[in-house]
């Protein structure tokens, strides 16, 4: 379990104390104000506790504390005060959600124990939040592997822009990435809305009618609705509203909000989804951006850059695709598909740049049983590490 401390006081001798105190038992970083203690928050953070002093200058504890909460509400708040009026108790509870008051001067027995409290509250709020986030998460890949055999075309190829919108949540250092993990999974749901004749109108390339450009464009709102009564899922909801809508303001929702007023979560898959769609018509992430940087009114300009650091910066240390045609015992989950995998009768089963899934391994061992499938299959593959090629674990022998 972490323990990691974070202390702010503006007294120096108060903060040498303390480190000679605390440094022993807890990982403890200290700094000299409320500013201060916002920079390494945000350089060290997040910490499991931050203690601070009520009464210094610029910004006081509650101030500070306060933006804490906003930033890491998971992170157990504990004050120090010379002036326990009512007042300040109630504002720091209110404003800051302080855990424990301690005045100053405080015994460091009472507040090894109150940080030993804090620390076993951290370990609860935090393992409680991750089983719901892990569990949510793991029933939302089940159902994406689901509709990816019934709509291979919308839900196959989830697993580059999950990569891509993990790193640049990272790069971003938002808050709550797996909620925008789960907005890329999700991204196409709205799509499952539309009649079979539509889908297939896509999926060729044929003109669609009014109707249906009205039914396409509003797919977002649809997606959102179906995930409306999800608990926990509002953030995800509103991520793929947002998705088709320009930071100029322009696109759908029409009349909805514009800039920075538009939820992160919307703002990263219209870069990425746009990006991905691009690449796909112009075989170039270079190209592709380059289009997007030619249409640049239409993304958040830190997004867009954050993007491009992101993906094209990294492009050279990842691990290269290798294509090869293979039998489908050799198949793996991950593999990219080069021309998709037909049955004899030529009928389409996974189109091509679909992402294998082991889910699409189990289903095609079982197809192969009734009907005869074209090998070898046409696949890109990362070379990591040299392997032995041969069958899966999870393969069976047919």
């Amino acid at each position: 379990m972490t323990r990691k401390l974070l202390l702010v006081d503006d007294d120096p001798n108060l903060l040498s104390g303390m480190r000679r105190q605390l440094a022993r038992d807890y990982e403890l970083s200290t700094a000299a104000g409320g500013k201060p203690g916002l920079e390494t928050l945000a350089k060290e953070g997040p910490f499991a506790v931050v203690i601070s002093d009520m009464r210094m200058p610029e910004m006081d504890g509650v101030e500070f504390l306060r933006e804490v909460k906003r930033r890491h509400p998971d992170t157990v708040r504990i004050m120090l005060t010379g002036n326990a009026d009512q007042q300040t108790a109630i504002d720091a509870v209110n404003e800051g959600s302080v855990f424990r008051f301690h005045n100053k001067p405080c015994p460091v027995e009472n507040l090894k124990a109150t940080i030993e409290a804090a620390l076993e509250h951290y370990r609860l709020i935090t393992a409680e939040r991750l089983l719901l986030e892990q569990t949510l998460a793991g029933s939302i890949k089940v159902l994406v592997d689901v509709l990816s055999i019934l709509d291979p075309e919308a839900f196959g190829k989830t697993v580059l822009l999950r990569e891509r919108v993990k790193a640049l949540a990272g790069h971003l250092k938002l808050a709550d990435a797996w909620q925008l993990d789960i907005a890329a999974m999700l991204s196409s749901i709205g799509q499952i809305t539309l009649p079979a004749e539509t889908q297939a109108k896509i999926r060729a390339g044929s003109a669609l009618s009014s109707p249906e450009k009205e039914m396409v464009d509003r797919t977002p709102e649809n997606g959102r609705n179906l995930l409306a009564n999800i608990p926990r899922l509002e953030k995800v909801g509103n991520a793929i509203y947002y998705q088709n809508r320009g930071y100029d303001g322009t696109g759908f929702p029409d009349g909805g909000s514009a800039g920075p007023d538009i939820p992160i979560g919307g703002r990263i898959l219209r870069v990425l989804l746009d990006l991905e769609r691009l690449e796909t018509r112009n075989g170039s992430t270079e190209g592709a951006f380059a289009q997007l940087e030619c249409n640049r009114q239409f993304y958040d300009p830190g997004v867009l850059a954050a993007a491009h650091a992101c993906i094209v910066a990294r492009h050279g240390v990842e691990p290269a695709l290798e294509t090869r045609d293979i039998p489908l015992d050799f198949l793996r989950a991950g593999d990219v598909l080069v021309d998709g995998i037909r049955v004899a009768s030529d009928t389409l089963l996974l189109p091509a740049e679909h992402v294998i899934s082991q889910t699409d391994i189990e289903r095609l061992r079982n197809k192969r049983l009734i009907v005869k499938l074209v090998e070898p299959i046409g696949i890109r593959r990362r070379v990591a590490a040299p392997a032995q090629e041969g069958p899966s674990q999870e393969a069976g022998h047919g």
